[in-house]
């Protein structure tokens, strides 16, 4: 398992760190997924091998959120 932070911008209520941790948890290989509002990011642990980096910042992306 990898572990990474994401910067997440657009976020701004609880509703969208749901709608975050939602579609990060929804992909295969990510075990866990915490999104903070106050620090606009998002902590994944995933399997690399399963889904990469690029993969989950672009989940944020088609979300509607900017990710980097």
């Amino acid at each position: 398992m990898e572990n990474t932070v994401i910067k997440v911008g657009g976020m701004s209520c609880q509703g969208c760190v749901r709608n975050i941790t939602g579609v990060l948890s929804s992909l295969s290989g990510v075990s866990g997924a915490e999104v903070s509002l106050e620090a606009a990011e998002a902590r994944v642990a995933f399997d690399a091998q399963v889904v990469s980096r690029d993969a989950l910042v672009n989940a944020i992306e088609d979300a509607g959120f900017d990710a980097e």
